[in-house]
Order: structure tokens, then C-alpha cells, then sequence
């Protein structure tokens, strides 16, 4: 029987002919498009079309709500797609191919979809909102598959692209290149919602034909998606062939296409790390964004704010998390480690909620607004924090694997933190009389869900995940291979 050495430490190169360059900052910022591209997606699907279907077609909001959320309900096919990343690569490149094939699939699905619920709002304007026939539930059904795909497409470029991350990067500047990746996401969202701006400037004009809507609108969902693809693929040309560490860091490097989704798995639920900071994720991620459907409303009903003054509360803690992203990454990861900068943001964002809960009872609006710039740093520190140890969180054999589930437990997180926020506030209006109380419910859940947070990353131990997945690879390896 072949023996094979499957205990050699993940971090030694099997032929090291010579050294791999270093990432640099500029292909940090490269790389960093591919996050921006996601971003604008982000701003036109969740926010342009969200709009459109509700305000302008009628469509029922709950409908609408569903229909957008099914791209988030096929999140675990990302353990799928980051499995095959890992073993079976696409012209030559384990992450940079999918990364492509994704690309591709929703720049032409995202104009499929605009066609589709131009069709679907012809039929809610002829029999109304809420007299549906066969025919309108049979376009709604389309367009749910559709979407449905376009998640699909999603997960098939980002899970990679995050392994990619992983791949090309070292433990001391993992940092640096999750903060500057991340806060370019940032970024892909203010040139989203310029870009759309600019785009659909003919409908500022109150007098603009429903034709020429939907004339401009099709047009953004065409030009969009292919400066998004033309985005992904600048941001990742050549960057695996250069920068890649893969082989020199797999033990399995000529039996990667052994290693089925089965093997996968066990070596992925091998060690408690796993769950621990599986949970630690699921609950972190919860109740981080169980506000986002609450803090517009909350700043009309409790501080009186107008509509315009709502609008821009996201904008003072986007702009505090744009600045910590980068330098957590440069300034605060080096000094205090990864697992400590992320307890400080855990315990640093529960507080900001106190805040904004103090702000809401004495009726502050300078402290509500300097809470949510201090939120905004606070987020960035913790975002960094977790996304690098996350990404310290893999094996090499099986990292798009990891990558995969980790992105499975920030998906269904955020998809349960935008239904719950509304159902947490409901909850609250049904108790209390008083606006405020009602708020403060959902606040103050946050706070309590980052001392749970804590408590679960204490107990994260890195070392002892790698020990458990070395042990984990050879057990399964040399059963499964071996006989």
C-alpha cells in the first residue's frame, strides 16, 4: 500500500523552487475592484429595483421582499462552489476561473430579470395589486428562478474570490488585504448610487413617460452588469499565477480530485473550532444588521428627523467604517493581534447601541448622529477583525470549503437579521406605547447578541483548529485513499 506523508506542516512548501512575491498594496486595491463591482450590484438590485418594483410597478412589497431574498436562500451552495474550487480547476486556476464563469452568469441573468419584472408589472397594472392570476403568479414563479440563479452566480465568483484571498496571502498582511478588499465594497456603493444617478437622470423630469423608465432603467441593467464583469476580471487577472501560494501549502497538491464534498465535509466538522466560530459568526453578523430596517424609521418617529435628513444616517457610519476598514488592517491587527481586535469590536459596537439607545431617551440628535460615525468605526475595526480571522480559519487543501461555509453563516445571518429587525420592532409597538421603548427593544438585543459574541470568540482557539484539521486531512485522507 502507498504510504504517504500527510502530517508535513500546511505551511511548507512541497518544492520551493523559489521564494513567491509578496502581495502588493496597488494589487490589494486591484483586487479590491471585484468588492467594489459587488457593491453597485448591491445598490441595484436591493436598492434601484427594490424601489421600482414597489413604488413605480405596484408590486405587492412582501412579494417583492421574497422574491429578492431567494437570491440569499441558496447561500449554502457556497460550501458547493468552494469545494469544487479546491479540486477542480477551470482553465488552469483553482479560484480565478470560477471567478469568471460567475461573473459572466450574472451579467447576463440581471438583465433576464428586468425583462421578467417589466412583464410582471404589465400584469399587476392590469388586474391590481392584489387580484393575482395564474398567469401573474406564473411570471413571480419565473422571476424567483431567476433570481435564484443570479444568487447562484453570486456564490459561484465570490466564494472562490475569497479563497483567492486566502490563497495569495500571509498571516502578517492578511490584515492589511481584507481591510483594503472590504472598504473598496464600501466604495462600490457610493459609485453605485452615483452611477445610477447619472444613468437615470432623464426620470428626474416628474413628467417622465413610463417608457422612457423603463428605457433607462433596461439600459442600467445592461451597462452595469458589464462594467461590474469588466471590474472582475481587472481585478483578478494574473493575480493567481503571480501570487498563488496554493501548492506550495496543500499537502494534496496531486490528489486535490480525491477529495470529494463527503471528505470535505469531515474534515470541516473535524474540530469544534468549526462551530464555535461558526456561531460566533451567525450570531455576530445577526446582530450587527438586525438595525438595518429600523434606524431610517427611527430617527423620523423618535428624533423628528425629515426624509432627507433619515436618508443620510447610513451615510455617517458608512463613512466611519470606509476609514477603519484600511487602517485596522495597517495600524491595529499588527499591534493587538486578529482574535483582540475583534473582541474590541464586539465589545466597542455593544456599546455604541447603548449609546443610541441613551440618545433616543433624552431625545439628543447630536449624540444619535456622533453614535452612528463612532458605530461606523467601531463596525470597521470588527469587520477586519473577524473577516482576517476567518480567513486564518482554513486548511489548505479544503480552504474554498471553509471559505464557503463561512460565507454560508454571514448569509443567513444577514437574510434572518433583515426579516427579524421588522418582526423585533413589531414585537415592540404591540408592548410599548411609547416609540422609543419599541426601539430600544431592537437595540438593545443587539447589545445583548455582541456579549454572545464575545463569550463564543473567546473560546476560538486558531491553533488548536489547525492542529484538529492536520489531524483531521490525514485521517481521511489515508482511510479514504489508502482503503
Amino acid at each position: 500500500m502507498e504510504t504517504r506523508d500527510f502530517t508535513q506542516s500546511s505551511s511548507t512548501p512541497s518544492s520551493p523552487d523559489k521564494p513567491l512575491p509578496r502581495i502588493r498594496i496597488l494589487t490589494m486595491f486591484r483586487l479590491g475592484l471585484f468588492q467594489m463591482g459587488l457593491g453597485i450590484l448591491t445598490v441595484l438590485t436591493v436598492g434601484v429595483l427594490n424601489r421600482v418594483m414597489i413604488t413605480e410597478l405596484l408590486i405587492p412589497a412582501g412579494v417583492t421582499a421574497i422574491v429578492l431574498a431567494i437570491s440569499q436562500f441558496v447561500a449554502p451552495a457556497r460550501i458547493w462552489f468552494g469545494q469544487m474550487s479546491d479540486t477542480k480547476p477551470l482553465f488552469g486556476y483553482h479560484r480565478t476561473g470560477y471567478v469568471w464563469i460567475g461573473a459572466v452568469l450574472f451579467t447576463l441573468i440581471l438583465p433576464l430579470n428586468m425583462q421578467v419584472v417589466w412583464q410582471l408589472g404589465n400584469l399587476v397594472e392590469a388586474t391590481g395589486s392584489w387580484q393575482w392570476t395564474t398567469q401573474t403568479w406564473g411570471w413571480t414563479a419565473l422571476l424567483g428562478l431567476l433570481w435564484a440563479f443570479y444568487g447562484l452566480s453570486i456564490c459561484a465568483s465570490s466564494t472562490p474570490f475569497f479563497t483567492l484571498l486566502v490563497d495569495i496571502s500571509d498571516e502578517d498582511n492578511r490584515g492589511q488585504l481584507t481591510g483594503i478588499v472590504w472598504s473598496m465594497m464600501t466604495v462600490g456603493l457610493a459609485v453605485g448610487g452615483i452611477s445610477s444617478k447619472v444613468l437615470l437622470e432623464p426620470l428626474d423630469n416628474v413628467n417622465a413617460s413610463s417608457d422612457l423608465m423603463r428605457s433607462a432603467l433596461t439600459g442600467l441593467f445592461i451597462v452595469v452588469p458589464l462594467i461590474v464583469f469588466g471590474l472582475a476580471l481587472l481585478a483578478t487577472f494574473g493575480v493567481e499565477k503571480k501570487y498563488s501560494r496554493y501548492t506550495s501549502r496543500s499537502r494534496l497538491v496531486d490528489h486535490e480530485d480525491e477529495i470529494t464534498l463527503g471528505r470535505a465535509w469531515k474534515i470541516l466538522t473535524a474540530s469544534r473550532q468549526t462551530g464555535l466560530f461558526f456561531s460566533f459568526l451567525v450570531v455576530m453578523s445577526l446582530s450587527l444588521f438586525l438595525q438595518e430596517a429600523v434606524l431610517e424609521p427611527y430617527g423620523g418617529e423618535v428624533f423628528n428627523l425629515s426624509i432627507p435628513e433619515t436618508s443620510m444616517l447610513n451615510t455617517y457610519w458608512a463613512l466611519g467604517m470606509l476609514f477603519s476598514l484600511s487602517a485596522t488592517g495597517f495600524f491595529i491587527i499588527p499591534r493587538l493581534g486578529k482574535r483582540q481586535t475583534t473582541r474590541l469590536g464586539c465589545i466597542a459596537v455593544g456599546i455604541c447601541f447603548i449609546l443610541i439607545i441613551l440618545a433616543g431617551f433624552t431625545g439628543n440628535v447630536g449624540l444619535f448622529k456622533a453614535t452612528l460615525v463612532l458605530f461606523g468605526l467601531f463596525t470597521g475595526i470588527l469587520t477586519t477583525g473577524a473577516l482576517s480571522l476567518m480567513l486564518d480559519l482554513t486548511a489548505a487543501e479544503t480552504a474554498g470549503t471553509f471559505v464557503g461555509a463561512w460565507g454560508l453563516a454571514q448569509a443567513m445571518a444577514r437574510g434572518l437579521a433583515v426579516a427579524g429587525g421588522g418582526v423585533v420592532l413589531s414585537v415592540g409597538k404591540a408592548w410599548f406605547e411609547t416609540p422609543v421603548l419599541s426601539y430600544s427593544l431592537v437595540f438593545g438585543l443587539q447589545a445583548l447578541g455582541f456579549l454572545l459574541a464575545l463569550g463564543l470568540l473567546n473560546q476560538v482557539n486558531v491553533q488548536e483548529f489547525r492542529d484538529n484539521a492536520k489531524q483531521a486531512i490525514a485521517t481521511v485522507m489515508e482511510n479514504d485513499l489508502d482503503g
